[in-house]
């Protein structure tokens, strides 16, 4: 669709029109013929590569200047996948066969970039996405973008496709006497390496898999870590009976009811494990896989980090009080010193900061409305992908139906295209002769 002269001839019978595209002389306006993504990490890759393979042409924005930023600039060095590769590849290319079954942190990184290669895909980067509102009486989306230099952009498109994704920015929580501490207090996004905490008493906050992998680090790293565990939390063993827990799990889902394998699983793994609340981490009332299904908790993969607490080299404590100079008071009365705290409070979602729109999206948490596997598809050509809480299995489901629903509307918009053209060379020249 010819998305330019579709506006202006909007615009030639109507000036308001015109007053609204050209506000500003500082803004430059650009009509996209596709669907405009939002983010270029996986979720907006594999949408991209999706309608890419089915031929229609697609633009992406990323507020950083690479693809994964997540990835490339805000996770530890020690990371790697928690789930085998299988489970964790992108819709029309898997990963190398030389990779390992839980690829790290760079090979990922570079399957990503490899992806973007095969099916050229070239995000326009440092563009921050300031808003996005639907225009109902042009009948697009219109998306204001800043770049670094401060010049503005103004995207105008028929499809918007949210891809910023569940990860969009990190949880900070309020401590009270944060100010008062006066040592190192970081969010897991600036966290590289124990290193540089040798010998340091550090204090994690959190408990999901990153707070155990962190301390885990840290231990490897003879630091000195205690893991703040606020809530109940499923550990499971990453493998059992000579498979990974998790592929073990979709295989018994085949044939067996949901409760009946998150038995069978906390019995495997109690016979690994053993009972985990003797060190602190009381499990949940709901099996590991029923609680991630109602509420999207992940359970904890362990890959080393029980034996550390069962050691007593990673000490567990209660939840904060407050914080004090140099030193932490829990909420069981007790106070201890520490040189750092990392917070492993995880992440957010951020669409409500700058997508104006109510229906599809919650404004309490950034989340679709509708539960899986419905949230991705809203009104007026506005679509989500990657918050499924699902990993990245649930961002490929989401990136194929997205790619599969634009199809259909392009093609049908092709084809009356093409009749009005063919209308066109039927009719008779003007100043023919008779």
């Amino acid at each position: 669709m010819d998305c330019l002269r579709e506006i202006q001839g909007k615009q030639a019978h109507d000036p308001i029109f015109i007053e609204k595209m050209n506000t500003s002389a500082s803004w430059r306006c650009i009509c996209v013929p596709g669907p405009l993504i939002v983010g270029a990490g996986p979720s907006g890759l594999a949408t991209a590569a999706c309608l890419k393979e089915k031929g229609v042409p697609s633009v992406v924005l990323e507020r950083s200047n690479c693809i994964a930023s997540l990835w490339q600039l805000k996770t530890y060095d020690r990371l790697r996948l928690h789930l085998p590769k299988q489970f964790c590849e992108l819709p029309l290319m898997g990963f190398p066969t030389d990779f390992p079954t839980y690829p790290i942190k760079q090979q990922f990184v570079d399957y990503l970039e490899a992806y973007a290669r095969e099916f050229d895909i070239k995000p326009r980067f440092n563009e921050t996405v300031s808003q996005a509102e639907y225009d109902a009486t042009l009948g697009f989306w219109r998306v204001k973008s800043v770049g670094v230099n401060g010049k503005g952009t103004e995207y105008v498109c028929r499809w918007l496709v949210v891809a910023t994704g569940e990860n969009a920015e990190a949880v900070m929580p309020e401590m009270e006497g944060m100010g008062e501490f006066g040592g190192d207090i970081r969010h897991t996004s600036l966290y590289k390496s124990g290193e540089e905490f040798r010998g340091k008493r550090v204090l994690v906050v959190g408990c999901g898999n990153s707070g155990m992998e962190v301390c885990l680090d840290l231990c490897n790293h003879n630091a000195r870590p205690s893991l703040v565990v606020r809530d109940t939390v499923h550990v499971l063993p990453r493998e059992m009976l000579g498979l990974s827990t998790f592929g073990l799990s979709m295989w018994l889902l085949k044939w067996l009811p949901i409760r009946f394998v998150d038995r069978l699983l906390l019995i495997v793994t109690w016979l690994m494990l053993g009972d985990t609340a003797r060190i602190g981490l009381d499990r949940p009332r709901l099996g590991p896989l029923e609680l991630k299904n109602l509420s999207g908790k992940t359970p904890v993969l362990d890959v080393g980090t029980l034996a550390n607490i069962k050691s007593g080299d990673i000490k567990v404590c209660p939840s904060i009080k407050r914080l004090k100079r140099h030193a932490v008071e829990f909420v069981n009365g007790k106070t201890e010193n520490f040189d750092a705290i990392i917070l492993a409070t995880g992440y957010k979602s951020n669409v409500p900061s700058w997508l104006k729109e109510r229906e599809m999206f919650s404004e309490k948490d950034g989340y679709p409305r509708r539960p899986f596997p419905n949230g991705w598809k809203g009104e007026s050509g506005l679509y989500a992908v990657g918050f499924t809480k699902r990993g990245l299995l649930g961002t490929s489901m989401d990136a194929r139906r997205i790619a599969e629903d634009i199809e259909r509307c392009w093609k049908h918009e092709a084809k009356h295209r093409m009749a009005f053209t063919r209308s066109l060379l039927q009719q008779p020249s003007s100043d023919s002769s008779s």
